[in-house]
């Protein structure tokens, strides 16, 4: 991984660089690859007020550039939040990175028949899917007197006037409902 330092109006001190090489050090554990990271410190002063800036550049391997810009009074903090920053980030590409596992197609049927076996040994609730009899739209009287004329069909399917499929199927009070 190549570092580039770089100090604008502002005289970077041995320290300075240590303290940014061993955070920078930091981001490898992420085990990703990282090409190259460059931090620029800008020394500004406004209205009398000493502050700096740092901006660090970090070029990944098969993924945008991630660019971290901090500003504080003190150079030290600038720095400790954008590494913090820059953690948080690689952080997330590495978990969302690990976590998105490819599956086999052998390994997907294996588990597609072994949670077929699962449901059939389990004696929940099912629902089996059903042919309708009726192929013809009906009208809310038509669908009402069929569903009250047989007792083992609980939903009737029809168009509505507005032309939109309806639901009418019998409560369990004995009362009628339609979605």
């Amino acid at each position: 991984m190549n570092i580039s330092i770089v100090g604008r109006h502002f005289e970077l001190t041995d320290a300075i660089k240590q303290h940014i090489e061993s955070a920078i050090d930091g981001l490898k554990k992420y085990n990703l690859d990282i090409i190259s990271t460059r931090v620029v410190i800008d020394a500004d002063e406004r209205n009398g007020k000493k502050g700096y800036s740092v901006e660090f550049v970090i070029n990944m391997a098969n993924k945008n550039t991630v660019v971290i810009r901090q500003k504080d009074k003190d150079v030290y903090a600038a720095v400790d939040l954008a590494i913090d920053r820059a953690h948080k980030v690689l952080r997330r590409h590495h978990d969302k990175v690990t976590e998105h596992k490819s599956v086999r197609p052998d390994e997907l049927a294996a588990a597609h028949e072994a949670e077929i076996a699962a449901a059939l040994a389990d004696d929940t609730d099912e629902i089996v899917p059903t042919e309708l009899e009726l192929y013809k739209p009906l009208e809310i009287e038509e669908a009402l007197n069929l569903l009250k004329s047989s007792p083992d069909k609980q939903f009737i399917v029809f168009n509505d006037i507005d032309g939109k499929m309806r639901v009418l199927y019998r409560r369990g009070d004995g009362r009628f409902g339609l979605y």
